[in-house]
């Protein structure tokens, strides 16, 4: 019985070493086949991929690499590791057959697979969307533009932001002749000078009328500036003139200021800012005006025999010949003072007018059309009125004197362009007209003029090829005459044949704002009011279409841009209107 009970043990261990050592031999095929299914699939992967990730070379002390080695041996406990996400388990694979073995990763935990999806991912999106390249539709550039020429402003504005080349197509001079000639523009206001808790923002109000919304643009090279004058010449607004303080910067401060001659150009469909040429004198509310000129204007010729009147200067030894003789200096002026500019029959020696296109990249150039800006009046460095004025040549980019005013003309308080002429209307009710074409003031005679009260000057509006003009004057009211109820602001036409005003409108709203600013554009006349009442400044925006027979006005806006102002931007403020 003993013999055979230890025989039947010897016979029980034989059979669980045989099956100890067949679950080894289990274990180890399946590692080597699970090793070599790794490594060809691994391998095939990364040449479809075209990145190949190995193992970094670690040596232990013993020699040979430890990195993928089976440790489960060593450790005794294979689940205790960490595992890695770039594992059999985070690809896809299996063990064959026994518990699932890991193996230790030479990168930190998840950085293997970041790294091969962060090469591969160009694959992956085509993997994931095989279909996408049909979505990549490109337009002909010409096409392209006649889409983008149709947006609104804000929309071509967020437009422009999709890439560079909508940017490049949609700021060149033919993309903005293409937005104009097609009428696909509408008006728009800007209206500057606003004042926050006494100082100059810069900020720049602009409303859509077509529809009815407001935006604010930051301005940093008006910031500290006030008292300027504003107008438009087509897309672009300049900034004529000014003040500054000297002791408070940013501040209105009317003791101690510096008055500006600088001119500064705005475009508001880039949202860009440009400096042009300074006026001859330092001006700050200036009256402005825009006018169309031709070839043969006074100008243009003014230019042309300044040049051609210059004496040439010859060096003998490097000394100038008025240093030679001083006498030929004063003699020189004397023929200056002597000859008047404007009468060419004293001139025996100038030679005929010839008109030479100059190179130039502003947009009036391009397509044939030339403008200039008229600068008259406003009030000079040490406070004084004006009585000078200068033209702007948009092309050449230089300001000229022209003529000055009569002594006895007065302070200039507004004015206008109207079929050539522009028309300046002083403090003491006095009319005159300059000829752009011929560069001289004329006097005009108007009787009656309309009626007005003393604190609020008439505003000389031009509209539709018409001479307008806004006055505020008393109303008679219950028939009783000499009664005064209240006063009106009343719209007055000229008659250029009799040189006589009629009324055609009178504005709805009470004349509270002795400083309004009205604004032009074809047919419509803008006006902008601005006052402070029950401590809190209000505005209202109007419109008036002279093309109709009543002219009634309407009211586009109303307290949505004053209600943080300070009372002080009633007088500072100014308005242009574009069409964009």
């Amino acid at each position: 019985m003993v013999s055979e009970r230890l025989m039947g043990e010897a016979s029980l261990r034989q059979d669980f070493e045989a099956l100890s050592l067949s679950r080894r031999l289990i274990r180890n095929v399946s590692q080597k086949l699970k090793r070599k299914t790794h490594e060809g699939e691994g391998d095939e992967d990364d040449s479809m991929r075209g990145v190949s990730i190995r193992c970094l070379t670690l040596y232990g002390r013993g020699g040979g690499c430890k990195v993928g080695a089976d440790t489960s041996d060593e450790f005794g406990d294979p689940g205790g590791r960490r595992r890695s996400s770039s594992s059999e388990e985070g690809k896809g694979y299996h063990a064959i057959c026994g518990t699932e073995e890991t193996s230790v990763d030479c990168f930190p935990y998840g950085v293997r697979e970041k790294f091969w999806r962060r090469n591969n991912r160009k694959v992956l999106e085509l993997e994931e969307s095989p279909h996408s390249s049909r979505m990549h539709v490109f337009l002909p550039d010409d096409i392209l533009e006649m889409c983008l020429a149709r947006l609104p402003l804000t929309s071509l504005n967020n437009a422009r932001l999709v890439c560079r080349k909508w940017r490049n197509l949609t700021t060149t001079a033919r993309f903005m002749q293409i937005r104009r000639e097609g009428f696909y523009q509408s008006p728009w206001l800007f209206v500057f000078g606003f004042v926050k808790d006494g100082y100059c923002s810069g900020e720049i109000h602009a409303l859509d009328v077509s529809l009815s919304q407001w935006h604010r643009l930051d301005a940093e090279f008006l910031k500290g500036r006030f008292l300027f004058s504003v107008t438009s010449i087509r897309d672009d607004i300049y900034i004529v003139g000014g003040r500054s303080s000297l002791t408070n910067y940013g501040r209105v401060d009317r003791s101690s200021f510096k008055t500006h001659k600088g001119v500064l150009l705005f475009s508001p469909s880039t949202k860009s800012w440009h400096k042009v040429a300074s006026m001859k004198h330092a001006r700050s509310s200036p009256v402005l005006g825009i006018c169309e000129i031709s070839s043969d204007s006074f100008i243009i010729r003014n230019q042309q025999n300044r040049q051609e009147r210059r004496f040439p200067r010859s060096r003998v030894g490097g000394v100038s010949d008025v240093y030679e003789d001083p006498h030929r200096l004063s003699v020189r002026r004397q023929l200056w003072n002597s000859v008047d500019e404007n009468d060419y029959s004293l001139m025996p020696n100038i030679k005929p007018y010839r008109f030479v296109r100059q190179k130039s990249d502003h947009p009036s150039a391009k397509d044939g059309k030339r403008f200039v800006l008229i600068a008259v009046g406003g009030l000079g460095s040490w406070d004084e009125p004006l009585d000078s004025g200068e033209i702007y040549d948009s092309v050449s980019n230089k300001w000229m004197e022209i003529q000055r005013l009569a002594v006895d003309f007065g302070v200039v308080c507004s004015g206008a362009v109207c079929e050539g002429m522009f028309y300046v209307y002083s403090e003491n009710d006095k009319l005159a007209g300059y000829d752009i074409e011929r560069g001289y003031w004329v006097g005009i005679e108007t009787r009656p003029f309309p009626p007005r009260v003393h604190e609020y000057y008439p505003k000389l509006i031009s509209c539709n090829d018409r001479l307008f003009m806004l006055s505020v004057s008393w109303c008679e009211g219950d028939g009783q005459i000499g009664r005064r109820n209240k006063a009106v602001r009343k719209l007055w036409e000229l008659n250029p044949m009799y040189l006589n005003w009629k009324e055609v409108s009178t504005h709805p709203d009470a004349p509270m704002d002795w400083n309004a600013a009205f604004v032009a554009d074809r047919n419509l006349i803008f006006g902008v009011e601005m006052f402070k009442i029950f401590g809190q400044v209000l505005d209202f925006l109007t419109v008036c279409d002279v093309s109709d027979t009543e002219m009634k006005w309407s009211h586009i806006s109303r307290n949505h841009m004053a209600h943080e102002l300070d009372a002080s931007s009633c007088m500072t403020k100014s308005m242009a209107v574009l069409h964009l």
